[in-house]
């Protein structure tokens, strides 16, 4: 009812001095109290009129640092706010709408405004904080202000600007590095000889060849030498990775095909998947990100690119499961043929499905299976031979189980 009636508490007190006053006139036969109870009725029409004819208008620049925001992470929203007005208002309120993935309290006390028929106004600052809540693109605004006329008996309420897109990202967890051994056996960073002209990350001398250019000569080492050597670039290659995201409907409840945040299963494995990317890159591995079928989820993300990473996480924000494909497969037929590492996350499994892991144990020394769902099938998945297999619970503790799966077997053992 406050929202809808157009009064403030001091207008509504006037209209019913009008009103009060008229009628005391009238019955008392009073000629001041009819000038007054005509004067506050005068003043209110004319607010009203004011309000409504003099309309105000504004733009808003609306910022978040930072611009993608993790799940239970926190962004400042900054905003600047320009409002044109013809006539001058008092302070008033201003609320920015917020979707139900935020969380936070956006509204506050807004200044007065003076009249901008002459000249600009200068812009109000505003800032509020928000807590991402569910993964997705969410809409923030339109921000709504209240005030009120020059003399504050009529709220004036008006939307100022669009709404503007933040992008909540899965948690990228910190997880515990590889173990040393895994490395050298996966793929350590191997040196790969390029050939000439193609980039320039180290050099090293050969054997002068014909067609070679001259102007390549490596005098110290001709010198060193006594025959002609020329400059050979070679670059230092990162080993690959693959981490495999099982999308099936199946594995998961049908409301993870709906949008984000509606399975938890789901939204703990995709965590999973970006914190993996995020501990692979970290260590220099390229890594790629594709379905159970093989089709690739997002742009390979090169070794030592920690930005790229996270830029990968962000493209996630949307990410849903999918209908069953006709392999209903958990790994990639591919996948047994990869030598680096190899981490595959997804969800419920059937009894027939360790059967077919198995078979599809890829060649990796580091072939991580983190299953993400509650039941018997899922705390016997370490059976599957060739795999290091963990179960995590729909919200459970993505860091401990990744350490679970990825320590050696002696050590796992000895625990």
């Amino acid at each position: 009812m406050r929202e809808r009636w157009p009064l403030t508490l001091r207008g509504t007190g006037a209209l019913a001095l009008a009103v009060i006053a008229l009628f005391v006139a009238q019955r008392a036969a009073i000629p001041e109290l009819l000038y007054f109870g005509v004067l506050m009725l005068v003043l209110v029409l004319c607010a009203a009129a004011s309000a409504l004819v003099v309309r105000a208008t504004g733009e808003v620049v609306r910022s978040a640092t930072p611009e993608v925001v993790e799940v239970g992470g926190l962004a400042e929203v900054q905003l600047s706010v320009r409002v044109s007005t013809a006539l001058p208002t008092l302070p008033g309120r201003w609320s920015d709408a917020l979707p139900a993935g935020l969380d936070g309290r956006a509204d506050g006390a807004f200044p007065a405004s003076a009249s901008t028929l002459r000249r600009t106004g200068a812009p109000v600052r505003l800032r509020y904080e928000v807590r991402g809540a569910v993964r997705g693109i969410h809409s923030v605004g339109p921000l709504r202000v209240s005030t009120t006329d020059p003399f504050g008996l009529i709220r004036r309420r008006f939307a100022v600007g669009a709404a503007s897109a933040v992008t909540v990202a899965p948690t990228i967890v910190e997880l515990t590095p590889l173990p040393s051994s895994t490395g050298e056996a996966g793929g350590t960073r191997q040196s790969s000889a390029l050939q000439l002209g193609q980039g320039a990350d180290n050099l090293v001398a050969r054997p002068y060849a014909p067609g070679d250019s001259m102007r390549r000569i490596h005098w110290r080492a001709t010198a060193h030498r006594d025959t002609l050597m020329v400059r050979q670039e070679e670059q230092e290659s990162s080993p690959a990775a693959t981490i495999v995201l099982d999308r099936a409907l199946s594995r998961w409840s049908p409301a993870a095909a709906d949008g984000p945040g509606r399975d938890r299963a789901f939204e703990t494995a995709v965590s999973v998947c970006v914190s993996a990317v995020a501990r692979l890159v970290h260590e220099g591995y390229t890594v790629d990100v594709i379905d159970s079928d093989g089709e690739l989820l997002a742009d390979p993300v090169d070794g030592g690119e920690d930005a790229e990473a996270r830029g990968l996480a962000a493209s996630f924000a949307t990410l849903r499961a999918r209908p069953d494909g006709p392999s209903r497969r958990i790994v990639p037929a591919s996948a047994s043929a990869l030598v680096g590492p190899v981490v595959v996350v997804t969800g419920r499994l059937d009894p027939d499905d360790l059967l077919a892991l198995r078979a599809a144990a890829p060649r990796s020394p580091l072939a991580v299976l983190l299953t993400v769902a509650d039941d018997d099938v899922a705390r016997d998945v370490r059976s599957a031979t060739g795999w290091h297999a963990t179960a995590l619970a729909p919200g459970g503790d993505v860091a401990r189980a990744w350490d679970d799966a990825t320590r050696p077997e002696d050590a796992r053992v000895g625990a």
